[in-house]
């Protein structure tokens, strides 16, 4: 469906094995099913009793995503009215308490970086598209610039990081680069920003 544009879809969007995992967890998590039971999650929960409550409504709802991927009408989304794109509201703020498992970064790291960059004369410019915080935003942009490990730690593992491991750069080339795998080195991001500069 034309709900989550394509141009941010990666190889992973929707893939079978997705789609059969998702089947999976709405099926075994049926009040009516007697085996075990999936993990799912609150979402896939609402579906599920949504089927339960107002099954004629859901059956009729499928049908019609069903001849729309037959017919392809389903191929564009419709243009918002200017009213929907104006007063369009969502739920927010709810306090959440999430989890994580995350990697240790040492935060010294980035100072020392820094602090080795204007040793040598340099700039907090983005190696990757030398943008300057501080000459776009003078004073609250000074000393501002982001640290990136150049091989991800979830690929390098636990283990010493060197500065020559750690490159600055903006806020958005950082973004851009995380943004869905593969993952750009930053050379190979600046040769798409800037393309024919010096890497």
């Amino acid at each position: 469906m034309p709900i989550h544009d394509v141009a941010v879809r990666n190889e992973k969007f929707r893939n079978p094995n997705g789609v059969a995992r998702k089947t999976s967890d709405l099926a075994t998590n049926h009040p009516d099913y007697r085996g075990k039971r999936t993990n799912c999650g609150t979402t896939d929960l609402k579906v599920i009793q949504a089927f339960i409550e107002r099954p004629l409504e859901m059956a009729a709802a499928a049908q019609l995503i069903r001849a729309g991927v037959t017919d392809g009408s389903l191929g564009e989304a419709p243009p918002l009215p200017d009213d929907e794109l104006h007063d369009f509201e969502a739920p927010e703020g709810r306090l959440l308490i999430r989890w994580h498992i995350t990697r240790e970064r040492n935060r010294g790291l980035r100072r020392r970086k820094i602090e080795a960059v204007l040793r040598r004369g340099g700039t907090l410019a983005c190696e990757i598209c030398d943008f300057d915080f501080e000459q776009v935003y003078g004073d609250r942009g000074s000393g501002y610039i982001e640290c990136h490990h150049v091989v991800p730690l979830h690929v390098a593992g636990e283990g010493p990081t060197k500065l020559t491991d750690l490159t600055l750069i903006c806020a958005n080339c950082h973004r851009m680069i995380h943004r869905h795998a593969p993952w750009p080195t930053p050379k190979e991001l600046r040769s798409l920003v800037l393309p024919g500069s010096p890497a």
